[in-house]
């Protein structure tokens, strides 16, 4: 259980499902159909989602690179950080967003699985939060370029290490779409 008093409630985090991000990116539809399932339960028991949007090179404020992929919807009700840093925490109102509905776990979706949607789930286990990341719900693009890995490899090995993520008073967590919970603890 996490670590921030009187927060037992979950989110939904869904990191830069922008343009540019997912351009390229492995299984890309699948991981869209996913996030909207997120999306759809998260309303339906009542937990906040919050979106997430990152600006910086190759992605200029106002650029159709920038803008929301358009498979996502209904952003106009819904929270919107903007962030210039990997960590959506980093320089950011998150954590006010995050407070006012008392939560204390998260539940991460999105992309790029070795840059943006780590540095969050690292700078969420952090500072307190229960992170739970969503298996089928992340994705990254082809790193071989650079001398990494194929992108099916990053996210496998994403979800590998997470669940082995440990912490004294706080939960990591990583599960499929179809087991994601948003919850509250119990009193």
């Amino acid at each position: 259980m996490t670590t921030l008093t009187g927060r037992p409630n979950s989110a939904l985090l869904v990191i830069d499902p922008q343009n540019g991000v997912l351009a390229a990116a492995e299984n890309r539809d699948g991981v869209l159909k996913n996030i909207d399932i997120l999306v759809a339960r998260a309303r339906t028991e009542d937990a906040p989602v919050i979106w997430v949007q990152h600006a910086g090179e190759g992605l200029v404020r106002g650029s159709e690179a920038w803008q929301f992929v358009p498979e996502v919807a209904g952003l106009d009700t819904q929270p919107v950080v903007h962030k210039v840093y990997g960590d959506s925490f980093e320089d950011t109102d998150l954590e006010q967003l995050l407070a006012a509905p008392a939560v204390g776990r998260l539940v991460v979706a999105g992309a790029q699985s070795d840059a943006c949607v780590r540095a969050t789930i690292h700078g969420a286990f952090t500072r307190g939060y229960d992170v739970t990341l969503v298996s089928d719900a992340h994705t990254t693009d082809d790193r071989t370029p650079y001398g990494g890995p194929p992108a099916a490899q990053v996210i496998a090995l994403t979800n590998l290490y997470w669940s082995y993520q440990s912490a004294p008073g706080r939960t990591a967590l990583t599960v499929p779409t179809a087991e994601a919970c948003f919850a509250p603890y119990p009193d």
